[in-house]
């Protein structure tokens, strides 16, 4: 297995995309045995030999996971990359269970990572997960944040979460894989028609919309979401005030997508955020006609200047 070769043209793409991500020093990698994260381990072995390490989350959720990541460990075992299991559980979340396992997934894979002293944690993720994930925001009416997509590189808790693959499709990973002469798991979850994910795989499949496309609108309103996140910056600077009590912010013309990102930063500098967009909109459009109104624990008062504060606590004792 140490001499699993791949053309020298790929590897080379892939040490391209990944030095625009990570710096030298030793990568983490999420290798779940699908055949994105297989085709990741192949292309970082041969990219960056000797400074790799790997590892494999178990979720508990399905009695075959133990036997899968042990399948993973023989494989980086024959590469000679260090790999490890992470155990985690997984809580209920009324967001469901796949968007718990994913938190409990980054939460593990982040603590591990800077025990080990890595410069970056490497996802498979690739660019039809890329398509799928702005299909489904579409769906929900996601703003301009979320139809920018996943990001290629993006803070995780004290690590850096990378995605080098966003320009690569499935197919190309699974060929790398398969010339490898190495069998990929294949997570039944992925044909589950419960899941968005599934529906959008789906219709994407059937060649409309293009993935390729769609990841390109992704990567245009991600400038977007860059150029709006710098612009607010300066503009909080002038229109947002803080006290030891209270944020407030000059409301007066300001454009509402301003208004928007203002109202989240007052509530971050309050120490919390909305759980969901549609909450928050039913608040700007509730203050904005004159009504005092209260979200995430925050009271938020209208007039020219709307201020925020922690709101009281009504608990009887």
């Amino acid at each position: 297995m140490e001499g699993v070769a791949i053309e020298a043209a790929k590897v080379a793409r892939f040490a391209a995309d990944l030095d625009a991500l990570a710096s030298e020093g030793t990568l983490a990698l999420a290798v779940s045995g699908g055949p994105d994260s297989l085709a990741l381990l192949l292309l970082a072995h041969a990219a960056r030999p000797g400074s790799i390490i790997a590892a494999t989350v178990d979720h508990g959720l399905r009695p075959e996971a133990r036997a899968e990541a042990d399948l993973v460990g023989l494989l980086c075992a024959d590469l000679g990359v260090p790999h490890a299991i992470l155990t985690v559980t997984v809580a209920d979340d009324p967001a469901g269970p796949q968007a718990a396992a994913r938190d409990a997934r980054y939460r593990a894979l982040a603590s591990w990572a800077e025990r080990e002293g890595a410069v970056a944690i490497a996802t498979g993720h690739q660019l039809d997960d890329q398509a799928e994930t702005v299909l489904m925001r579409l769906a929900r009416g996601s703003g301009i944040g979320g139809l920018s997509g996943m990001p290629a590189r993006r803070a995780l808790d004290r690590a850096t979460l990378i995605r080098p693959l966003l320009s690569w499709r499935r197919k190309e990973l699974a060929a790398i894989v398969a010339a490898a002469g190495i069998t990929a798991i294949d997570d039944p979850s992925n044909h589950n028609p419960r899941f968005d994910r599934t529906t959008a795989r789906a219709l994407l499949e059937v060649g409309w919309p293009d993935p390729k496309r769609l990841a390109a609108s992704a990567d245009h309103l991600a400038e977007a979401e860059e150029a709006l996140a710098w612009a607010c910056a300066r503009l909080a600077a002038e229109r947002l005030h803080q006290d030891a009590a209270s944020v407030s912010i000059d409301v007066e013309d300001l454009p509402r997508e301003f208004l928007r990102r203002l109202v989240l930063t007052a509530f971050a500098r309050l120490g919390t955020r909305p759980k969901r967009g549609d909450e928050l909109d039913r608040l700007i459009d509730r203050v904005a006609g004159g009504a005092v109104s209260t979200l995430a624990g925050v009271r938020v008062a209208p007039g020219a200047r709307w201020r925020f504060t922690k709101a009281k606590s009504h608990r009887v004792p």
